[in-house]
């Protein structure tokens, strides 16, 4: 048993409503107990994209439960690492913090055959993170 903490990290989006809760939709599966994730947005839309829920849901991850959030100051200072994807300026910068910009497409407004492969590419850099940890991705 060790005392060392677990790695961590926070997805942030505009909206948190759909590229950031299928980056933590991953995170949460492919990590398990081994790493810690949180999302978040620095303007909440009302509800998740359903397309992203659909999206999901047809890797067998359900995101439905999930509610966009906005991201708090303290969410910044627990992780290591703080994933933005296109959120630009209104992103928290915390010196000290490893910082990674996805440049991903946003996929609100678009259909489910447009939105499959957004959610390809974040379990991919999900999966590369997690590497990046040292946690092995479960059942991949």
């Amino acid at each position: 048993m060790t005392d060392t903490p677990k790695p961590s990290a926070l997805f942030l989006c505009v909206h948190n409503a759909g590229r950031s809760q299928m980056a933590l939709g991953f995170f949460k599966h492919y990590a398990g107990d081994d790493a810690i994730a949180y999302s978040g947005g620095s303007g909440p839309a009302e509800a998740l994209n359903p397309i992203a829920v659909e999206a999901m849901a047809e890797k067998g991850i359900d995101i439905s439960a999930e509610r966009p959030k906005r991201w708090t100051d303290e969410m910044v200072r627990e992780v290591d690492s703080v994933i933005s994807m296109g959120c630009g300026d209104t992103c928290p910068y915390y010196p000290g913090k490893r910082y990674e910009d996805w440049v991903l497409e946003d996929p609100a407004g678009q259909g489910i055959e447009a939105v499959r492969p957004i959610r390809d590419e974040i379990e991919q850099r999900v999966l590369a993170l997690l590497r990046d940890f040292g946690v092995e991705p479960a059942g991949v």
